[in-house]
């Protein structure tokens, strides 16, 4: 490799570990400050229960539009108009005073996430075939500090600035310095490569692999959003500050940092990758059967219990990369598998929400949430098999 190449190699992975940083911010910097939030704009229940969907809401609808877009405009320009999308953003909601605007700029800024979040393997199999495995846990691993940060820092630097508006806007300069990478890699752009056959989004939704990915992928968004919305208000509802609650928040992120370091390569190497899939998905319904029982004085332990759960988010990613033989059926895999994903999981955070306001308590919503991770198990066995999308879709052209 040429030392240009290698330079190039090199800002492209600090360009995607800078972009996975900000991919969660925009989203769960709210769940830490939602009754300030409420308060401030005298938020009704579902209200504020739509602001905490909008994310897979946003992932559903943007991120089928990113592979078109990365085909017409570049891969790494459409990078870096979504972080300027996600800095604008998550600017002007920190600065408006209409419940309206709040609800828009928000959107805005998390239809950037869901654009780049979809672009984020396509990115890693164009320039690191090879290392699928370690690069997708790197990128995990930096989006789960993202993640963790904007839960732990959101309510200590609202304090310190003066309110809720400053935890708010300070993921704004995040998002600006991570463009910064993204300039020079948009002024020599890479296209994703055309096949002779074209794998589409709708090519993807006709095979059994796709609609199997999808419905995995949206079964842990839904349990992943619902749990980064609602669990600090369920930690301040059993008697944590708004402190602790959101360090609880960050401890269910936090507990994820290591594993996604560690079990995209074991699942990429591993023969039997379901094994890996199950042991994580089993950590769910003991979390929530244990905070059923002892929210409070036991609220630790089940903090990393779910978060090992949340784990399944990087080992899914994985398989997009894993399930697909081209950069082009990476970007239609994952764009099928996280649009639709996250139209199923829209409903998630809502009516955790409104469960929660109607019954005055969390018990019917987490007896609901360890229902809706039992298809988990299932899934996580098919979703193993090593088979490939363009062969499924070869094998319906044969037949």
């Amino acid at each position: 490799m040429s030392p240009s190449a290698r330079r190039t190699t090199a800002l492209v992975l600090v360009g995607i570990v800078l972009l996975s940083l900000n991919l969660r911010p925009a989203a769960v910097s709210i769940g830490p400050v939602l009754e300030e939030i409420r308060d401030a704009y005298s938020m009704s229940g579902p209200t504020a229960g739509l602001l905490t969907s909008l994310p897979v809401i946003a992932f559903a609808a943007f991120g089928a539009l990113a592979p078109a877009a990365a085909h017409r405009i570049g891969l790494h320009r459409v990078t870096l108009l979504a972080l300027v999308a996600v800095m604008l953003g998550l600017t002007g909601r920190a600065l408006t005073g209409s419940e309206t605007l709040f609800l828009l700029l928000s959107m805005l800024a998390l239809a950037g996430m869901a654009m780049a979040n979809v672009l984020l393997p396509s990115l890693v199999k164009l320039h690191f075939p090879d290392r699928i495995g370690m690069v997708t846990a790197i990128y995990t691993t930096a989006l789960s500090t993202g993640l963790t940060a904007a839960l732990v820092l959101t309510v200590p630097i609202s304090d310190s600035f003066g309110g809720w508006r400053w935890g708010l806007g300070t993921w704004a300069l995040v998002a600006a310095v991570a463009a910064i990478p993204w300039f020079g890699l948009a002024a020599h752009d890479r296209h994703l490569e055309s096949t002779p056959r074209t794998v589409s989004f709708r090519d993807v939704a006709r095979t059994r692999l796709g609609l199997a990915m999808a419905g995995f992928f949206g079964l842990q968004s839904l349990q992943a959003y619902a749990i980064f919305g609602w669990f600090a208000t369920l930690w301040r509802d059993n008697g944590y500050d708004a402190t602790t609650a959101g360090v609880l928040a960050g401890v269910v992120a936090g507990t994820a940092i290591p594993l996604s370091l560690w079990l995209p390569n074991v699942l990429a190497r591993s023969a039997e990758p379901w094994r890996v899939l199950v042991a994580v998905i089993a950590t769910y319904p003991v979390g929530y059967v244990g905070l059923m029982l002892s929210p409070h004085d036991l609220a630790l332990l089940w903090a990393v219990l779910v978060g090992i759960g949340t784990v399944t988010f990087p080992l899914i990613l994985t398989l997009i990369g894993l399930r697909a033989r081209t950069p082009e059926g990476t970007a239609a895999l994952s764009a099928f598998t996280q649009s639709t994903g996250y139209l199923i999981a829209a409903a998630g955070p809502f009516v955790v929400g409104v469960v929660h306001t109607a019954t005055s308590g969390w018990t019917v919503p987490l007896a609901l949430m360890l229902v809706l991770a039992m298809p988990l198990f299932a899934l996580a066995v098919y979703v193993s098999r090593p088979i490939m999308v363009e062969d499924q879709l070869q094998q319906r052209v044969s037949a």
